[in-house]
Formats: structure tokens, sequence, C-alpha cells
């Protein structure tokens, strides 16, 4: 019999270090009133998004046999919470990506999620570098970037009006392969995390707003001042060349939600992947009425692995994927 390994990936004081950020982290929203708030694993749908793979489930239910999804984010939930009125809300949860698997991610992880009534995008800027700086003293200044000005300093393109000919050649050439076909959404991905991603928070914290509306998710679109092109109502955040968040001002328009649900499954199938189903609930809970608000998630594993200076997720995980 082959001997098993079955010792940890994080050591044990590396796990009290983690244990201590966490309960900054849960002291930091504490100071701020926002209730911290537990939500399932487990929901009725999962993630449409054409980028996420959802992992689901058979399970026995008073209705009989149904399939159910593991989280890959606590959103669903905590917005049907938002639409009870539940105010400010916070969560540290567990959620499931399937194939991600690597120095920055593990198939399963902690997600920080939390959502605030009445904060603007900028408003959740601050507080998101407030947090960041509670656990990275040393993160350096911040800086505002806009997703098309990254594009045309780095790849000497603006990614919105350059031909889509022009832009397959140009991500053909940066990722050594064939994008002849790809739609534009693919290309720009590509020239993102292999040109501009690694550059990114090298000198402190930067924030990317105002991307492609394509990129939208769940979050609002809104005009790009220069020329009034559609953008997406979101920021991420980079520090030392790694993707710590994802914020949006939060889409309430549950007419607008059902056709983006819809809209992901059909490029879902064009793209040869399973469909997912759509959590009714969600959309139900937006047509009753949620507040107006914004909401970020962040990656709690990278932010650790930051804060500890280890070289992967892996090392501030008790047990990563596959040595569970």
């Amino acid at each position: 019999m082959d001997k098993i390994d079955w010792q940890p990936t994080a050591t044990i004081e590396t796990l009290r270090k983690r244990a201590r950020c966490l309960a900054e982290i849960r002291r930091f929203f504490a100071e701020r009133g926002v209730l911290e708030i537990e939500t399932p694993v487990l929901g009725r749908g999962g993630s449409t998004d054409l980028h996420l793979d959802s992992l689901s489930l058979i399970a026995n239910t008073p209705a009989g046999r149904e399939r159910l999804w593991l989280q890959t984010s606590p959103e669903f939930h905590m917005k049907r919470l938002l639409a009870a009125d539940s105010g400010p809300i916070f969560q540290l949860a567990r959620c499931f990506r399937d194939g991600e698997v690597g120095r920055r991610h593990n198939l399963e992880f902690t997600m920080l999620e939390w959502y605030r009534p009445g904060f603007s995008l900028e408003d959740l800027i601050d507080e998101i570098e407030a947090l960041i700086r509670l656990l990275l003293p040393d993160a350096g200044p911040r800086r505002l970037r806009r997703y098309r000005e990254l594009f045309r300093e780095q790849l000497a393109i603006d990614p919105f009006t350059v031909p889509l000919v022009d832009l397959r050649h140009l991500a053909s050439e940066q990722g050594n392969l064939d994008m002849s076909d790809n739609p534009r959404g693919d290309c720009l991905d590509l020239l993102m995390s292999l040109v501009i991603e690694p550059t990114l928070g090298q000198e402190g914290i930067d924030m990317v707003i105002d991307y492609p509306a394509s990129q939208a998710a769940l979050a609002r679109k809104h005009r790009d001042a220069e020329d009034g092109v559609e953008v997406a109502a979101r920021f991420e955040v980079y520090v030392q060349g790694l993707e710590l968040a994802n914020g949006y001002d939060e889409l309430t328009d549950a007419a607008e939600q059902t056709a983006r649900f819809a809209a992901d499954n059909i490029e879902r199938n064009k793209a040869g992947k399973p469909q997912v189903d759509v959590d009714a609930r969600l959309v139900a809970a937006l047509q009753s009425g949620m507040p107006e608000c914004s909401g970020v998630a962040l990656g709690v594993d990278r932010l650790i692995q930051l804060a500890l200076g280890k070289q992967s997720v892996a090392e501030v995980i008790a047990f990563a994927t596959p040595d569970c």
C-alpha cells in the first residue's frame, strides 16, 4: 500500500496567524456596524457566468431527488437578505469553483463578501482600501486605473473601438495561440490576464474601473464620460499582480437580471458548456425590491497569502485541493 500523505498543507503556526487575520476582519466590520451572517453553500441555482464552472450534486429533498448547486459566491442568498431589509451585511463564506486549482486558486476557498445599502462605488472603494491596509499596512498608495487607459498605455489600443480582426491578431500574438475565431471578450480577457494584470499593484493598491459592458455580470452599467460608450459599474482590486476583489454597483432590476442569466446560458451553450439552473428565488427577491447598494467579494485566502508572505494559497489553507 502506498504511503498516504495526511499532513496539512499549511503549518499550524500559519493557521494560528490565519485565525488572527480572520479575527481582525471580523473586528473591522463589527466596528462599522455591519452584521455577520451565514448562508447555505447549497442553492437552487448556480453561476451562469461563462467563465465560472459551478459544481452540483443530486440530493434527496422533501420534493424528491433534486439538483442543488454548490455556490461559487454567497451573492444570491445575501441579496435575498438585503431584500428582506437586513441592512449592511458581511460573510466569510465557503465557496466552490470547478477546475480552479493552482498557486492562486483552490476548488474550495473562503470568500469575504459584503454589501452596503446606500454606498456608492467610491464609498466602497474607500472601505475596501481600509480593510486591505488592516492586513497589509505597507501596501503603498492607491491608484484608480481605467480599464480603457490600461490597454492604451500597455498595448496601444482602445479595447472598445479596436477592430475585431486587429484585436484577434494581437491576442494570438501575445498568447502564442490561434484566437482568429474568438469573440472580443475572450481576446480582451487574454490580453488583460497575460499582459496587464501582472503589472498591477506592484507599487501599491490598484483599483481598475469601467470594465466593458459585456463584463457587467450582476452590476449596473453606465456611460463613459469620454464618448458615451456603455461600461460596467464595477471595479477590481490588485495588489502585487494578484486580483484580490471584485466590486459592483449592484443591479436591482429583476427583468434585466433575468435577461442576463438567459444570455449567459446561450453563451454557455455556444461554448459547449452545460446549462446552469437560474436561481428563481433571487429574481423574486429583486422583484420584491432590493435596496440600492454596492457590494464586493474578496478572496480571503489570497489576502492572507500576501499578508503572511506566502507563495501560494495552499500554504494558508489547512487542506488544499488535491491534498484534502
